[in-house]
């Protein structure tokens, strides 16, 4: 019986991780959920909408997930772009593919996200001075080394940026149909 928790590998080994630190979050609001669960189907009941996204961890401690957004056939699923889906509205690229995002989480700044936008905000949580939190942060910081040579990005937000010259105009068109409510 397999028990990986998706078909990423990157996920794969993240879920290992977040296993090890027993509960204690790599980074400000991200937790992992179960790999393609349907949380976006309320956003449009049209089927390409629902299989072009495979969610997979939350974004904030509010509600925000994130999600792969399948643009192509490619094998190589940890090469898409991430897409979050607003707990208040809104659904934004945030990055080009999971090493940006992992990129962006070691910064361990909170994501806002609303209609208009998503960018990580400056750091004003309360999360590092819990027992075994900046460790859990530390751990991360250092697994993303071992694995990928990769450190935190010096702005999250540049990421963001990134990925919306690469895929912005390609996202807005194609998802603009498929959400107007009529």
């Amino acid at each position: 019986m397999d028990s990986a928790y998706s078909p990423v590998p990157e996920l794969n080994l993240l879920s290992e991780l977040e296993k090890r630190l027993d509960g204690e979050f790599i980074s400000d609001g991200f937790e992992l959920f179960a790999f393609g669960e349907r949380k976006h189907d309320s956003w449009s009941d049209a089927p390409e909408f629902v299989e072009a996204f495979l969610p997979f961890a939350e974004a904030t401690g509010s509600g925000s997930f994130y999600a792969l957004w399948c643009v192509d056939d490619r094998a190589d699923l940890a090469t898409l772009p991430v897409v979050v889906f607003g707990d208040e509205g809104g659904i934004h690229l945030t990055a080009r593919h999971l090493r940006d995002l992992f990129c962006q989480l070691a910064s361990d700044r909170p994501l806002s996200v609303d209609w208009g936008d998503a960018y990580f905000a400056e750091y004003e949580g309360y999360h590092r001075e819990r027992a075994g939190a900046p460790q859990a942060h530390e751990t991360y910081v250092a697994w993303l080394d071992q694995h990928f040579g990769l450190g935190a990005a010096s702005d999250p937000n540049d990421l963001i940026k990134a990925a919306q010259n690469d895929f912005g105009a390609w996202f807005e068109t194609w998802i603009a149909p498929l959400t107007q409510k009529g």
